[in-house]
């Protein structure tokens, strides 16, 4: 671990002791929703707890009723849920909301998905005399063929192109102005990753490094910390 990792991680458990260490779940949303409604399910998203109406309209810049009848909207779709506030005084207690977990945990694709990822992975880490290696290697080939289909760059901007390649995966990463750190805040295969992340972290890291590898940078300096901060996983470039 690099002395300025070290530094980072430590100094986060610190400032969110009660921000859970590593990234969270892919939540994404439909395509069929407005831009508006979008913007809020994703600060709901991002949130660590529920939201006020009055919360989200200061983060989104929206007009308070406009807020309400998303929010209203959003709760009819499923996308969201519609709870009480703990009782203060005297009073009914304000609605709080939050995101749904209906669309990771039962959407039926993403759970095919997932138990492939996971039998993949186990099957590795049984069988293959060094998982972390082969994983990294079939990374590289992942990331290889991302930059094959999506076309050629300059090779000063490869860390930012794995930055927006991450970001299509889901992984929204939070990277500095240079991107040769992002903090990667969810993960599509979290619950694979945590049980075999000698495999499926090791392939992530190779991604990274088939993308850059692919417009010529260097990647010895590319390390991948997995579930080392509160809400993330730093990725340095």
């Amino acid at each position: 671990m690099t002395t300025l990792h070290w530094f980072y991680t430590v100094n986060s458990v610190k400032n969110n002791q009660d921000i859970p260490l590593g990234p969270g779940p892919v939540r994404l949303a439909p395509r069929s929703i407005s831009m508006p409604r979008a913007r809020i399910l994703e600060v709901l998203q991002a949130s660590q707890s529920s939201e006020t109406a009055a919360s989200i309209a200061a983060q989104t810049g929206l007009h308070h009723n406009t807020v309400r009848e998303h929010l209203d909207a959003l709760v009819d779709l499923g996308l969201v849920d519609r709870v009480r506030s703990t009782p203060i005084g005297r009073g009914r207690p304000s609605w709080q909301f939050k995101a749904s977990d209906l669309q990771t945990e039962h959407d039926p694709r993403v759970r095919e998905f997932a138990g492939l990822a996971g039998a993949l992975a186990s099957y590795m880490a049984t069988n293959s005399k060094d998982p972390r290696a082969e994983a990294i290697e079939a990374g590289r080939a992942w990331g290889k063929d991302m930059v094959a289909r999506r076309g050629s760059t300059k090779k000063s901007q490869a860390r930012k192109r794995v930055v927006e390649i991450l970001d299509h995966l889901g992984f929204a990463p939070q990277a500095n102005s240079r991107s040769t750190s992002a903090a990667l805040t969810r993960c599509p295969l979290l619950d694979v990753a945590r049980k075999y992340p000698e495999v499926v972290c090791a392939a992530h890291l190779g991604l990274v490094q088939g993308v850059m590898e692919s417009f010529g940078a260097e990647t010895d300096s590319a390390e991948l910390h997995p579930f080392s901060e509160p809400g993330a996983c730093r990725l340095v470039m």
